[in-house]
């Protein structure tokens, strides 16, 4: 995601029990799952799912734009910004050059920028693997400062260079949006022309992707979605990005349709060969070269998440079903993967509740507050997490991540819905369990 976002354990979707498969797809409970979403102020956005390159279902809900007394209601034409997800599109272009011949997954950096750490032993499958060592800018504290702002091609490239590198290349993997700025960089040096248009040339146009395109300051007359997050009272229009940063790591805007509609191409043989696409979907440390592999109960799917401001998306291709679903959200207040979980369940028909989002009027005692406090660790994640007492809840910190406010559910019970996440303390011993996208891990206070 072009942005890190709070609070990630494992990966997204989780493993399950066996699935069946959908014969017809339950409308009315796919639609009863988003208006709970919409009427509890959870999330905004659109869904669409394509099965055999048909349109099966597509709904909107919320709003594009909310500005005082101006609400615009989303509709399936509405386009958002896609954040990460636009790293498939650009890794689909890279595998078209090294078809064409232009370079080699074991091209070096230093053919096109010598001067950005460890360019002489970085290839670009390192790049596309996130196995690079280049350390990601965006997660920076000084990149708070001037994301809003135009930032020139040399000047984001001094940021990248000035950068001590996180770890030898080739030697572990860790998700950098550096990577895949500088493979839009190289596309561009490759093909003389700006990422933009390469994109609508060779991507776009061979997918006959109808509101795909690379963004610029958001246009509410192209039906343009803003973002928002979560208030005290609502939905706040959420800081924008300005694109000239992002560029094939994170400024595609579309529609959960098309995109969709890219994978099925994708998928499909339309832009890259089987070879590439079998290189792309082959998984090492968690990553593939542009995609991820994303379980659900016994399927695998393909996909890639993303998000940039308060935008955030989901997309992701079951090959052996031919199915493509897609997710695209501009205000969440509740996990994105916890709701395309539920949308599989739904289509796969398996047994799924639609939750009800009723507000727990629970207070943990200030004794049960003081015994949970604490830093936890499990041996299944390579992470702690914090808990500090904070007025009657708990603010958790993992390792690395945003704190975050814990909402009391019951006696020993707390969730935090943006990231789908339920936390039950064991009332005897000094431990927790905490589920998230189906998997569940026991954490130990030291």
């Amino acid at each position: 995601m072009f942005h890190r976002s709070a609070f990630v354990l494992i990966g997204l979707f989780g493993l399950g029990s066996q699935v069946s498969q959908a014969q017809e797809v339950n409308t009315a409970k796919l639609d009863s799952l988003l208006t709970a979403l919409t009427v509890n102020n959870k999330l905004m956005g659109s869904v669409a799912l394509s099965r055999n390159g048909t349109v099966v279902y597509s709904r909107a809900f919320g709003y594009q734009q909310l500005d005082g007394t101006t609400k615009i209601p989303a509709t399936t034409a509405t386009c958002y910004r896609v954040g990460s997800i636009s790293k498939m599109f650009t890794a689909t272009i890279i595998f078209q050059l090294i078809e064409e011949g232009k370079l080699t997954l074991a091209t070096t950096l230093a053919t096109y920028f010598p001067e950005l750490p460890n360019a002489q032993s970085i290839t670009v499958g390192h790049l596309l693997g996130h196995r690079s060592g280049l350390h990601s800018f965006t997660s920076d504290a000084a990149y708070k400062t001037y994301f809003t702002q135009p930032k020139t091609q040399a000047e984001l490239l001094a940021i990248i260079g000035q950068t001590k590198a996180d770890f030898a290349p080739g030697t572990k993997a860790e998700y950098s949006n550096t990577n895949y700025v500088v493979l839009s960089y190289i596309i561009e040096k490759i093909t003389k022309r700006p990422y933009a248009q390469v994109l609508q040339q060779r991507v776009v146009a061979k997918a006959a992707l109808k509101s795909t395109y690379y963004g610029g300051k958001i246009n509410p007359q192209k039906q343009e979605s803003y973002s928002y997050a979560a208030g005290g009272s609502g939905w706040v229009l959420a800081p924008e990005t300005d694109m000239s940063i992002p560029s094939g790591a994170g400024g595609v805007v579309s529609t959960p349709t098309d995109l969709n509609r890219f994978l099925e191409a994708l998928f499909g043989g339309k832009l890259v060969a089987p070879a590439s696409l079998q290189q792309m979907q082959t998984i090492t440390d968690r990553f593939g070269l542009g995609l991820f592999k994303l379980p659900f109960g016994t399927k695998a799917s393909y996909g890639h998440a993303g998000s940039i401001d308060g935008f955030a998306a989901i997309t992701s291709y079951f090959p052996d079903e031919k199915l493509a679903v897609a997710l695209c959200s501009n205000a969440q207040a509740y996990s994105t993967n916890e709701v395309l979980l539920g949308v599989l369940n739904i289509y796969f028909q398996r047994p799924y509740r639609i939750p009800s989002f009723q507000a727990s009027t629970f207070t943990p005692t200030p004794a049960d507050l003081d015994r949970y406090a604490g830093t936890y660790a499990t041996p299944r994640l390579p992470l702690k997490i914090t808990m500090q007492k904070e007025g009657n809840t708990l603010r958790a910190q993992a390792t690395g991540q945003s704190a975050f406010l814990l909402e009391p559910v019951s006696k020993d019970v707390f969730k935090f819905d943006q990231s789908g996440i339920r936390i039950q303390f064991d009332p005897a011993k000094p431990e927790f369990t905490l589920q998230q996208g189906g998997g569940s891990f026991l954490f130990t206070k030291e």
